[in-house]
Parts: structure tokens; C-alpha cells; sequence
């Protein structure tokens, strides 16, 4: 065989087998839409719903005495995964992981009070609206300085740093210190080591409740209500609707309320 038949040859298997390589690639990317579009899908054979929670803001989401995991948010995943027909399984990680490990494909549904904002809704679908609450100052005890957001500027608090009291807390001039959780946030409050916190008025009260010797106090109450939704990847239309409907069933028959009374001594969904 001449030279120049023998390199014809070899260029047209490199061809042949590029072309089998591309066509590949091609049928798993396909594969990995088909099964992004079918989450739903997916969840219902697997017979499970993976909820992303932190486990340690109570009494949204957190351990009891025995350490089982409990609180409103875990009760309202657990509902909503039962009338889809599945188990939840739940996976807990800090609050600013959570939106890396949803990214990631960790877990199907975000359940930890989240915040519903305009940024949120530009990468990730939420729910329908399931908490209504708003955002509180809180000083130590014998603190009668700050006494409004405004007192805030300059001041250091204790945030998660991707959170919406944490923006609020920016607003308002503050330099944030980064924390874990509410717990480590009230922690550094006693200690001297910041000058206030923004946090959830109901996740407040019930810390006050659960410790009414902490040396804190709520000193201003904001001006605007915040809601909170189940948070999805985008492009799973089918789950959220499915949840939606889950959802407005429970408010329907008043299981909804019954879990909000029994967490918050009222109803909390608007």
C-alpha cells in the first residue's frame, strides 16, 4: 500500500472515532437533562425526598434531647414528603453549604427557612410562601444604645453571611462576623464579642423561651415582613408543583396550622 493510502486510512479512523466520542458526550449530556426534567420522576421510584436542613436553628430545624432531628421546618418537609408518597431523608450541612450542596445535586429541596428574594429567585424556584415573619434587632440585656437599625452603622454583628439578615444588617452600615448558626450568633452576643444580631422575630422569641436567662433582648422590631419557601434547583417545575400542591392540601385540612401552633403558638403563614 502506498504511503499516501496508508495516512488516508489512518486520518479516516481518527475521524470515525472523534465522531463515535462526540456522539457519546452528546448522549450523556441528553441523559443528565432527561434526568434533571424528571426529578420528580426520579424521587417517586426512588421512594425518597433528599431535604437539605443546618439541624441547628431551632426551632425551625434542630436536634431535641434525645437528639432526633426536629422542629417546624423538618415536620413541614416530612408532611409535604409523605402526601408526595415518599420518605424525606434529610441532610444536614451549615447554612451557606446548603446552596452549594442543592447546586451540586445533594439534596432534591431546601427546607430551613429560607428567605424569598429577588436574587434568590435570578438561580433557584421556590415554593409557595410558608412562613411570614420579619427581621428583629437584638442588643445584650443592659444595652440602651442601640436601640434602632439605624444605631447600627459601624457596628459589628453576628450573621450567616449569606443570609437575608445579614443584608439587612449591611444595610444598615454594620461590619459582619460570621457565624455558624443562630446559637453561635447569640454566643458572641453575651460575650462581648459583637454588639448586636438581626435574626427571625419567631426563632428569637423561642430562644428567649427555651433560655429566658439569656443576657439578650429584642430591641427593634423591622419595618418589612420577609416569606420563606422550600427551595429547588431551576428546571424541576414538576416537583415544585407537586410540593405546591402538597402544600396547599395541608393548609386546606389544617394540618398546616396544627404544626404552626404546635412549634409557634399561632399561624405563621401570613
Amino acid at each position: 500500500m502506498k504511503k499516501s493510502s496508508i495516512l488516508f486510512v489512518l486520518l479516516l479512523g481518527m475521524i470515525l472515532l472523534l465522531a463515535a466520542c462526540g456522539a457519546e458526550e452528546a448522549g450523556e449530556s441528553a441523559e443528565g437533562v432527561a434526568e434533571e426534567e424528571n426529578l420528580l420522576t426520579a424521587i417517586e421510584e426512588e421512594g425518597v425526598l433528599r431535604v437539605g436542613t443546618e439541624g441547628t436553628y431551632p426551632p425551625f430545624t434542630f436536634h431535641d434531647e434525645s437528639g432526633e432531628l426536629t422542629g417546624f421546618d423538618v415536620e413541614i418537609a416530612r408532611e409535604v414528603a409523605d402526601r408526595l408518597g415518599v420518605e424525606a431523608e434529610f441532610m444536614e450541612t451549615q447554612w451557606d453549604a446548603m446552596f452549594a450542596g442543592l447546586d451540586a445535586g445533594r439534596f432534591d429541596m431546601v427546607a430551613n427557612q429560607v428567605g424569598i428574594r429577588e436574587d434568590r429567585l435570578e438561580q433557584y424556584d421556590f415554593s409557595d410562601p410558608y412562613i411570614t415573619s420579619a427581621a428583629v434587632l437584638v442588643t445584650r440585656a443592659d444595652d440602651t444604645e442601640l436601640t434602632t437599625f439605624e444605631d447600627l452603622e459601624g457596628k459589628t454583628t453576628a450573621q450567616s453571611l449569606t443570609s437575608n439578615f445579614a443584608d439587612i444588617a449591611t444595610s444598615y452600615g454594620a461590619e459582619i462576623e460570621g457565624v455558624e448558626g443562630f446559637s453561635q450568633s447569640a454566643e458572641l452576643l453575651v460575650s462581648g464579642r459583637v454588639d448586636a444580631l438581626v435574626n427571625d422575630r419567631i426563632a428569637v422569641l423561642d430562644y428567649l423561651q427555651q433560655r429566658p436567662d439569656a443576657d439578650i433582648q429584642i430591641a427593634a422590631i423591622h419595618e418589612d415582613a420577609s416569606q420563606s419557601g422550600l427551595m429547588f434547583r431551576e428546571e424541576n417545575e414538576e416537583l415544585v408543583e407537586a410540593v405546591n400542591e402538597a402544600l396547599a392540601a395541608m393548609i386546606e385540612d389544617g394540618t398546616y396550622e396544627e404544626i404552626s401552633k404546635k412549634w409557634f403558638g399561632e399561624n405563621v403563614l401570613e
